[in-house]
């Protein structure tokens, strides 16, 4: 068997270096570099444009045009992570944590060759992994039940938010507020429809790309604007140079076992079916915060380890995610989905096939990753300090050209008007989050795994009863879960911390400062807890199951938030949080939680001498601007609107001068209607204008209205 698949994986390269399959493999990783870049699109859209092209091709063709795309989405994303602290695809939002810092201080090159390093490391890991596991494998994931995969996403949202920032229990509450907001819509198994607010809309439930653009994108923009600065605000100028890439380059390979831990942890979850890239990522960055020497104290400040961590597991996930598609018909991501229509649509069946009679096309897919990975990375390296200088624009030209980009990405989630509210609502969400020092990471984690855990859990109850909890892998899970929330504690009392070797004495005493905005935001998460209870007192069981434990769980985790904001002395919380006495920041009247010098999973930014009133009528102008789009949007169109948008923003806010708007605006405008209108074919909402003059929506090229 050994020798055989060496034959195949040897005639599987031959095959793939026809000069035509590796013209469009390397026509994939172009498009997935490209997709990956803008926030809003990705892999998932650059498959299902590509797809209908490759049904007149031959299989390995097909997939190392598919592959090539798919593998690379993950590493072209970095760029928009670390120069505007917008993830480009959900893979990259870990990377953000450090790498928009890096940059901020000038170190962009290096983050960029750390994180290209690594992402080419971590691609060729997984592709490895896959070429020599699939057979190994299948006994394990047949074991691989339920409850297995409930702990699983149970202990990935703990991760997220035990890293948190200063205060554990805003990360739970956090966690717990996206698993609601991941609940509506209709029930696929009870049939009930909670909190549709009779709107169509919300019957299939709210959509991840508007979303996480919402929490992410609008607010790091939001705060750009506000300071009115360029991305970079150090004295050094952002160039990213060979040698700075060479530093980075330098961080990865000096950090070696990181990068194979981090892999192997990207390759194994990639390989649980649904897990996959939105939990992965901050899986490896919580391992390496928890495991690297004074992570605790750097990391979310600007270390580079953190940037390796997230990235070289965020590659490592193509190879992992494909073996329960080959092997089992499964996939493991929303992507690998396309790919498994795609074995079908070419008379490929998954399983037992794909590792006898179907092995070259097996390793053809295992060489495509490796290629693409190399091929990707080799470009990104290449053009890295051209995409670094976009960092000294300044923010009146920047942020309406990413503004409208996040609305026109933000509108593929449904291509529905609801898509642009539901940017805006978690714009404001996520903006008012990241001032409160709320860490935004554990919601759109906790919306993405709703589902999952939502089926997981009522499988689980439904099967087993309360005996899933006693299931082996289930118990150790759990067990290693609730460690890690607890570890505080435990180091506390049982004197493990250097830092903590002074005693606290737990006094009750009301803290009247803390009655404050931060008290009042979490008073609002516990209302809607409470709201969720008496709403869904009346369903049926399996609609019911999950909100209910959730919304129980943040009324807990509410309440004990609030006794210690009141009650609570600092010294003893920041004993809790291994914080010593000296480190707490003097002469502030926040909360200790907000100034920890504990790993951080938000950014803060400081508005530095700027007024409470020049930052409130700042930020009214920016969301204004925001509002005018969709406006805009309602009275001519979508696409018309960007147009719009752009001209009055670069002259009226940004006072450009005619001839630098429209050089801006004009080409932007036909990219936009190029890629959107002519390739994508998006279905566009119809405008006011277009019912006045209904004739301008039989013609194709102006359907846009």
């Amino acid at each position: 068997m050994d020798v055989s698949m060496l034959d195949m994986a040897i005639k599987a390269a031959i095959a793939l270096s026809d000069p035509i399959r590796l013209s469009f493999l390397g026509l994939g990783v172009v498009i997935g570099l490209t997709l990956g870049v803008i926030p809003g699109l990705g892999g998932l859209v650059g498959l299902s444009l590509l797809l209908p092209f490759t049904f007149a091709m031959d299989p390995i063709t097909a997939f190392a045009f598919l592959m090539g795309l798919s593998a690379v989405a993950a590493t072209s994303d970095t760029i928009p992570a670390v120069l505007f602290g917008v993830p480009g695809t959900v893979a990259s939002a870990a990377t953000i944590l450090d790498g928009f810092p890096m940059a901020r201080n000038g170190e962009a090159g290096r983050a960029f060759g750390a994180a290209f390093t690594a992402s080419v490391l971590g691609g060729l890991f997984g592709a490895v992994l896959l070429g020599i596991s699939i057979p190994a494998l299948r006994p394990f994931m047949l074991s691989i039940a339920s409850p297995e995969l409930l702990a699983i996403c149970i202990f990935g949202l703990s991760l997220a938010a035990v890293l948190a920032g200063g205060s554990p229990m805003k990360g739970l509450i956090a966690v717990c507020l996206g698993l609601i907001v991941a609940a509506t819509g209709e029930d696929s198994g009870g049939g009930e429809l909670r909190w549709t607010l009779d709107t169509l809309y919300l019957y299939d439930g709210f959509r991840t790309v508007p979303i996480a653009l919402g929490l992410f994108a609008i607010p790091e923009i939001a705060d750009m604007v506000i300071q009115r600065s360029t991305i970079h605000q150090g004295s050094k100028a952002t160039l990213v140079t060979r040698k700075s890439q060479w530093l980075g380059v330098k961080d990865t390979f000096k950090n070696w076992f990181l990068v194979l831990r981090c892999s192997s942890i990207g390759a194994a979850l990639g390989a649980v079916p649904g897990v996959g890239a939105p939990i992965l990522d901050w899986v490896a960055y919580g391992h390496a915060a928890r495991t690297e020497k004074d992570a605790d104290k750097t990391f979310g400040k600007g270390d580079v380890r953190g940037v390796i961590a997230s990235e070289s597991s965020n590659n490592a996930k193509e190879g992992g995610s494909l073996v329960p598609t080959i092997a089992f018909g499964v996939p493991g991501t929303a992507s690998m989905a396309l790919i498994l229509g795609a074995l079908v649509i070419h008379g490929i069946v998954p399983g037992p096939d794909m590792l006898s009679k179907n092995l070259d096309v097996t390793y053809a897919l295992v060489w495509s990753v490796a290629i693409a990975n190399i091929l990707g990375a080799g470009i990104c390296f290449l053009f890295a300090n051209q995409f670094a200088k976009v960092a000294t624009i300044r923010i009146g030209v920047l942020a309406p050209i990413i503004l409208a980009i996040v609305f026109l990405g933000a509108f593929q989630g449904k291509q529905h008007w609801g898509d642009i509210y539901t940017l805006l609502t978690f714009g404001m969400l996520g903006f008012a989050m990241k001032r409160l020092r709320w860490p935004r990471p554990p919601l759109i984690l906790g919306f993405v795994l709703g589902d999952l855990i939502e089926r997981y859990m009522f499988i689980s109850a439904n099967v087993f009863g309360w005996g899933w909890i006693t299931r082996p892998i289930t118990a150790i899970i759990l067990i290693i879960t609730i460690y890690g929330l607890m570890r505080p504690l435990i180091r506390h009392y049982f004197g493990r911390s250097k830092a903590n070797k002074a005693k606290v004495q737990m006094r009750i005493n009301f803290n009247h400062i803390n009655l404050n905005s931060d008290l009042l935001f979490n008073i609002l998460m516990c209302g809607i807890f409470i709201s969720v209870l008496f709403v869904s007192v009346d369903w049926e069981f399996r609609s019911r199951l999950m909100p209910q434990v959730i919304a129980i769980t943040g009324v807990i985790f509410c309440l004990i938030l609030g006794f210690i904001h009141l009650f609570v002395p600092r010294e003893f919380v920041s004993v809790l949080k291994g914080i010593t006495p000296r480190d707490k920041v003097v002469g502030t009247t926040e909360t200790s939680d907000s100034h920890s010098n504990n790993v951080h999973m938000d950014l803060v930014t400081d508005f530095g001498d700027l007024s409470r009133s020049t930052i409130r009528f700042r930020s009214a102008i920016y969301f204004g601007w925001c509002f005018l789009y969709l406006l805009l949007g309602a009275v001519v169109g979508l696409l018309p609107a960007m147009f719009l948008f752009l001209l009055s923003y670069l002259k009226i806010d940004s006072k450009e001068k005619w001839s630098t708007v429209l050089l801006i605006t004009i080409p932007m405008w036909v990219v936009a209607y190029i890629l959107f209108h002519q390739v994508l074919q998006v279905a566009w909402p119809q405008s006011f204008i277009g019912d006045i003059f209904p004739i301008l929506r039989t013609n194709a090229d102006f359907s846009f209205f």
